[in-house]
């Protein structure tokens, strides 16, 4: 689709700005693991491709508003694996990316691809509108939300998840440094895994699989 085409083509660009991001995400995976206090509880023995983060005492929920105008929280998607990304729309290389991916993953789930909801939090809310939002998400899958709010609430859900975000001047206009890393929760709505940027779509839908094959507790 024409505008797929548009969105996706961005992630085949490759600045200088890449490693800066790739350097902004090896430092928020470390500040992640060096935050947490207490020993990480979880399931035994789970070969995980990413990190696992189960029982950390940090990314517990959102409260922000989707591009429907509707107010969002964590407990909206109980039932489902959430994989939740921050990024910004006119982000170059590092956003695309991690869409294109994401939308590959949901086609390597095949059958159990509705039981993972995809979702993108907004650190522009300044220019990411809500309908260029929705638009946004259309051209890689139409299923992914995205969500905004005000400055003030879009920095205290980053600062719960522990991101990194900030506005970069650039001539007349700016772009967004933000983490480039992936949240995942099981379908209990516990956060359990943090997937990097440079990890594949294999690696994603690998940690995807051992959460839906979960029992409930």
């Amino acid at each position: 689709m024409p505008r797929r085409s548009r969105f996706a083509s961005l992630a085949l660009q490759a600045p200088s700005r890449r490693r800066v991001n790739a350097w902004l995400a090896a430092a928020a995976l470390g500040g992640l693991l060096a935050g947490c206090d207490q020993p990480l509880s979880g399931p035994p023995a789970a070969a995980f491709k990413g990190i696992d983060i189960a029982g950390a005492p940090y990314g517990r929920g959102f409260a922000l508003t989707d591009f429907n105008g509707q107010s969002r929280t964590l407990a909206d998607y109980s039932g489902r694996v959430v994989m939740l990304y921050f990024g910004f729309v006119q982000c170059p290389d590092v956003c695309p990316t991690a869409l294109t991916r994401a939308a590959a993953v949901k086609q390597q789930l095949g059958a159990d691809a509705a039981q993972l909801q995809v979702i993108f939090v907004t650190v522009d809310p300044e220019r990411d509108t809500p309908e260029l939002l929705r638009d946004y998400m259309a051209a890689f899958d139409p299923s992914f939300m995205a969500l905004t709010g005000s400055p003030e609430q879009i920095k205290a859900v980053a600062d719960e998840f522990r991101v990194y975000y900030k506005k970069v001047p650039t001539g007349s206009t700016y772009t967004m440094d933000h983490t480039a890393l992936s949240y995942l929760f099981d379908r209990e709505g516990h956060i359990r895994v943090v997937l990097r940027h440079e990890q594949t779509a294999d690696d994603y839908t690998a940690d995807i699989r051992q959460l839906l094959a979960e029992k409930p507790v």
